[in-house]
């Protein structure tokens, strides 16, 4: 994706912590039927071999079909957008010379997948999204707390993917081109109006 350096976010730690906090990705392959999105959570997984995205398809998905016969996908999480409206910055007061974008962020993975019928891998990784969304929870819910003849169907119904990772890389737009009081007034207005990605902007005070 297009990265103005400023906004260029390389740091593996920090992408892994936004995609654990917002796992929905939109799974992208390019197959014999043409290019297809899906909305899938993830899970980012650290093994031996590196890094790996973890989830799975329901069986009547046609789009894997598309990934068995081309295996090359990108993942793209955007874990929060907004708005910035002019006149949250100072500046506009002074010359008018503003007008309005968009803040975001977004973590782009490419990488080969793999298609997983084994039973175990498929109870492992449902088990590992449901406490990932369930622990914080004082009524947490397990996969335990269903019947097993009900988990085991609906494991029928499911195939497991596996992505080896490519590459990652991130962006976060976050007015960091502008100067210190065009950024704490966006952060302010954003604030203001309760949107979420104020969390992810830095307290230019501080």
């Amino acid at each position: 994706m297009y990265r103005l350096p400023a906004f260029a976010e390389d740091d593996a730690e920090t992408l892994s912590a936004l995609i654990a906090a917002h796992p929905l990705g939109l799974l992208i392959s390019s197959g014999p039927g043409g290019i297809m999105a899906g909305p899938i959570p993830f899970q980012l997984v650290t093994t031996d071999a590196g890094r790996v995205l973890r989830a799975h398809l329901a069986k009547a998905n046609p789009q894997l079909a598309e990934i068995a016969a081309a295996p090359e996908v990108l993942v793209v999480f955007q874990p929060a957008e907004a708005y910035v409206h002019p006149g949250w910055y100072p500046t506009k007061a002074e010359h008018h010379r503003v007008v309005p974008t968009w803040n975001y962020a977004m973590v782009q993975l490419r990488g080969t997948a793999r298609l997983i019928h084994d039973e175990p891998f498929l109870r492992a990784q449902i088990d590992a999204l449901t406490q990932a969304q369930e622990a914080h929870r004082p009524d947490a819910w397990a996969v335990s707390d269903a019947p097993e003849e009900f988990i085991a169907a609906q494991l029928r119904g499911i195939v497991g993917l596996e992505i080896d990772i490519l590459s990652m890389e991130g962006k976060l737009k976050l007015s960091q081109n502008r100067g210190k009081p065009d950024r704490a007034g966006v952060r302010a207005g954003m604030m203001a109006e309760g949107v979420p990605l104020a969390r992810l902007m830095p307290d230019p005070e501080a």
